[in-house]
């Protein structure tokens, strides 16, 4: 631009007239624009300033003011907005692929403590957690415990000296805990002689002896039912309605199958309802064979059908369910006698046993029940069930000494395994503790 303008004022010298030495010396403005032209030719390109330094857009742009003729006028360093920076990033902020890392990152997992020698962990499932079937026992007899010798402690708290009264007393309390009339009658007369032998000197002498005699009386007629010697083996169980004929089938099913024989069960209740397929989900559950008919068939069918398969089969135990009935009913007994006259012609000497099935709870209906059932269908051994919900315990006693029966099993809870064989030391030590 300065040479352009040096040249004009040179053109316009020559057509006045004016020399060239003649020429006016150049104006301090003009000289000042020189030094600015040479500073500008001789200063380094600026390069452009870090993102972190640059003025933001918005606070430097200027409208810009056009400049007057024909004053040249310095051209603003617009190289410096040719490329706007990017805006600037939070100088702390994570970048995305850490904070990805950082969620997904398991948290480490705890270390666990070494357990001390010589100790191991006992687990829920182990034997040593569960609690022995005598412990069992005391917990299924605890309502029979409070309902006879808590009354009996009662009774003798305090007392120095044994006599007629406390027996009579002792009688009461007995007859009342349901061990039946003639078993009671037949207890005091016992500890009435041991109290005239001076015997019974304080009130622990007396529950001791009360103890002895009720054991005695068990232990006189307890036989474990033996199933051997017969091929198959033929267990007919009878009883009333609720008493918990078919689950009782199904945990002697699983007790035998256990011991590795054969088991076949005979649906022969066919007029409650439902009951051929809870038989037949224990004979699944347990591996028992099983024979049925449909609902309302004769159950005498099912029975020779029964006898029928167990033969071929070679079972070595047969378990026939039969339907509830009351002692009561002529008609019903009636039927149990025609399908043990179909065993007996089928199979010889069967049935082997007869299971009389009789509910705890039931206190002395389930005396009356025995006392019938054994004259109409010739019962040989007693299932006690649900000892464990019952203060009525003491009709074990009942029913052993009155009838002459053997007590087979007794159930003291929901499980397979609470359906026991009954041990009369057993029973008695976890009565009286």
């Amino acid at each position: 631009m300065a040479e352009e303008n040096k040249g004009f004022f040179k053109g316009l010298f020559k057509k006045l007239g004016i020399g060239a030495e003649e020429a006016p010396s150049q104006s301090d403005e003009e000289k000042s624009r020189e030094v600015l032209d040479q500073s500008e030719a001789a200063a380094p390109e600026q390069t452009p300033a870090p993102a972190s330094e640059q003025t933001p857009l918005a606070d430097t742009a200027q409208p810009s003011t056009p400049a007057l003729a024909p004053t040249p006028v310095q051209a603003p360093p617009q190289a410096r907005f040719d490329a706007p920076a990017p805006p600037q990033a939070p100088e702390q902020a994570p970048t995305q692929p850490q904070r990805a890392a950082w969620i997904e990152s398991p948290a480490p997992a705890p270390v666990a403590a070494p357990a001390p020698t010589g100790w191991q962990p006992v687990l829920e499932t182990d034997e040593a957690a569960k609690p022995s079937f005598f412990e069992r026992l005391k917990r299924s007899l605890s309502k029979t415990h409070e309902s006879i010798i808590g009354r009996v402690d009662t009774l003798l708290l305090g007392k120095k000296q044994i006599d007629t009264d406390t027996l009579e007393e002792l009688e009461e309390i007995l007859i009342t805990a349901d061990l039946g009339v003639k078993t009671t009658v037949d207890l005091i007369r016992t500890l009435e002689q041991r109290l005239k032998r001076d015997e019974l000197q304080d009130g622990a002498a007396l529950k001791k002896a009360l103890k002895e005699e009720i054991q005695l009386r068990l232990m006189a007629h307890a036989a474990p039912l033996v199933v051997s010697g017969k091929a198959p083996f033929v267990i007919l169980v009878i009883g009333v309605n609720g008493v918990g004929k078919t689950t009782t089938i199904g945990k002697l099913a699983a007790k035998y199958a256990g011991e590795g024989k054969r088991v076949l069960l005979a649906a022969g209740d066919t007029f409650r309802a439902a009951a051929a397929e809870q038989l037949e989900l224990w004979s699944q559950r347990v591996g028992a064979d099983i024979v049925r008919h449909k609902e309302g068939a004769d159950p005498s069918a099912v029975v020779f059908d029964a006898c029928k398969a167990a033969i071929a089969r070679g079972t070595d135990v047969l378990i026939i369910d039969t339907a509830g009935r009351m002692h009561t009913k002529v008609n019903l007994m009636e039927e149990m006698k025609k399908i043990r006259r179909v065993l007996a012609r089928e199979i010889p000497d069967a049935p082997h046993e007869t299971l009389l099935v009789l509910d705890a709870a039931t206190g002395q209906n389930a005396l009356s029940q025995a006392k019938l059932f054994k004259e109409a269908a010739f019962v040989s051994g007693v299932v006690l069930t649900k000892l464990d919900g019952s203060a009525k315990g003491g009709i074990v006693v009942a029913v052993s000494h009155e009838y002459a029966l053997p007590v087979r099993f007794i159930g003291v809870g929901e499980s397979v395994e609470d359906l026991r064989e009954f041990d009369p030391v057993l029973f008695v030590d976890a009565l009286f503790q």
